[in-house]
């Protein structure tokens, strides 16, 4: 115990300034490192290198401090080159595919804009998939309001968004297909989501079930909530209490974008009108 509290009290006497700015860069590194790694066979190593490195460091330093075992130290330092060697061959593909990637002009800053432009795409061909073949489906892009509380009534998924993994949970007879599914990020996060239904008369009475969800929802939060009506395969969105409806595939892209990227341009063009609608589940 006092081994522990020796060492807090030499680390509170550092500039509480260049700590903090030391543990933001090694963060921000960490985090570049399994954003980088996401989805390849690298990236649980790499979780549990970290997890090492760091557990062993902090119990060394203690035992250090306590019983003064440098021979253990030693040990450690020469663990940590034989660690080291090991990474760069585990490693070696994701190594490559990081130097390619620094070889070219402006790759990190456009990694980002990259992936969400690839969960546009494949969130835009599984709509219209779905859309062809009249199946129907409500897909929710959570934003800045949290969304656990529905998230909890659905089955977690975690998963990276993919066109065929969104038509497969909505494909009719799977034991997802029916409710929505939240997205967050490039993560599917749930599927077969309970959401709120907006109030009959408030929609005039002329919606089905699956839009009164995604009015339901964009109303309680700034979620944006994608319709494909079972009934006519018309793609819809509703987002801040509103309804747009008839979109085209490139309507969609758009307003994917918009909602996706963070941008506030908005369509008015479709804007529903309910009262006189045919009603579409």
């Amino acid at each position: 115990m006092d081994a522990i509290l020796e060492y807090f009290s030499r680390v509170g006497t550092y500039n509480p300034l260049i700590v903090a700015i030391e543990l933001l860069l090694i963060g921000l590194v960490v985090y570049w490192a399994v954003d980088f790694l996401e989805g390849t066979r690298g990236e649980r190593l790499f979780r549990g290198v970290i997890i090492l490195l760091l557990s062993g460091s902090m119990i060394l330093k203690l035992l250090i401090v306590q019983f003064d075992f440098e021979r253990l130290q030693y040990l450690y330092s020469s663990f940590l080159i034989l660690v080291l060697i090991i990474a760069v061959a585990a490693f070696q593909p994701e190594l490559r595919r990081m130097l390619i990637q620094i070889g070219q002009a402006g790759a990190f800053l456009t990694s980002h804009q990259n992936q969400l432009s690839q969960t546009i795409e494949e969130i835009v061909q599984a709509v219209v998939s779905l859309s062809t073949k009249n199946i129907g489906a409500i897909i929710v892009i959570e934003k800045q309001v949290a969304l656990g509380e529905f998230i909890e009534s659905g089955v977690r998924i975690d998963a990276q968004v993919k066109a065929a993994l969104l038509e497969t949970i909505f494909y009719p007879g799977s034991p997802l297909h029916d409710l929505a599914v939240i997205i967050r990020g490039q993560q599917v996060i749930a599927a077969r989501v309970q959401l709120p239904l907006a109030e009959l008369g408030s929609t005039g009475g002329a919606l089905g079930s699956r839009h009164r969800a995604a009015m339901g929802i964009a109303r309680g939060s700034d979620a944006a909530a994608i319709v494909v009506s079972e009934e006519t395969g018309i793609i819809s969105i509703a987002q801040g209490g509103n309804l747009d409806r008839h979109l085209t595939v490139e309507q969609l892209r758009t307003r994917l974008t918009e909602i996706i990227t963070g941008g506030s341009g908005k369509n008015k063009n479709n804007l529903v009108r309910l009262n006189g609608s045919a009603k579409e589940s």
